[in-house]
């Protein structure tokens, strides 16, 4: 599967170099971090390519960005939960339920922009896509959606995720090397609130996950769980 190397690995140099100097100490906590239009003249980049990875950098939480003032470097924070990447059927059987799902959609599309961009990919790319409402017994536990790149995974449409999961089955054919995850609070609004048959008041807990493998972007998720049904559970332990 053939792409273009830009802008994507320009995007990505451009993150290394401050992260290079963010792990060394050339730039430290509160010292501020070049400008978008700074990176793009030093990166001979586009204004656009350089934003995408100051973006992501916030998104990573290792810079801060103040509107009208400038970036930062983001100052260290307390330990935060590393969260484990594993089967809702497992986590549901752990706690004595049963797992069961229900697909709503499985099958392959045009990547959008944002989709392009979470996986790397080129605008247009296929790309797989799943929903799938994991339920303990017939009580919804959690909303599910995957986009995957099709390179790390090509059988993904093939499975019967009522018998499996995802995660399974995307752990065994794409160890993941490296994840980011964003977890919010949120109030489900629409099919999702339908999905999950919870009130307009339930506050649910949300996890976004970008997974790597074989070096290169694997998945973009979104996990959705109502707060009564749901919680997340992490171990710290200093090295």
């Amino acid at each position: 599967m053939i792409r273009s190397e830009r802008p994507f690995a320009l995007y990505e140099k451009i993150k290394k170099s401050v992260i290079r100097n963010i792990e060394t100490g050339a730039l430290k906590p509160d010292d501020r971090v070049p400008s978008e239009t700074q990176l793009a003249r030093d990166f001979n980049a586009s204004r656009m390519t350089a934003n995408r990875a100051l973006k992501e950098l916030t998104e990573e939480g290792r810079i801060i960005r103040v509107q009208g003032v400038g970036t930062f470097v983001a100052r260290p924070g307390p330990d935060t939960v590393n969260v484990e990447i594993t089967s809702i059927a497992d986590q549901i059987t752990a706690l004595g339920g049963i797992h069961s799902a229900k697909v709503l959609l499985l099958g392959s599309e045009p990547a959008d922009r944002e989709i392009a961009w979470k996986l790397d990919l080129d605008v247009g790319q296929t790309v797989f896509h799943s929903i799938i409402v994991h339920m303990d017994k017939t009580v919804p536990i959690q909303y599910s959606e995957r986009f995957i790149n099709p390179a790390v995974a090509p059988d993904y449409l093939a499975q019967d995720f009522q018998q499996t999961t995802p995660c399974d089955y995307l752990l065994e054919v794409a160890p993941v090397q490296r994840a980011e995850h964003t977890i919010r609070a949120i109030l489900c609004k629409g099919k999702i609130r339908d999905y999950l048959d919870i009130p307009l008041t339930e506050p649910c807990l949300s996890l976004q996950r970008r997974t790597w493998s074989f070096d290169q972007v694997a998945t973009y998720s979104t996990f959705i769980s109502p707060g009564s049904r749901y919680h997340l559970h992490g171990e710290f332990l200093r090295g």
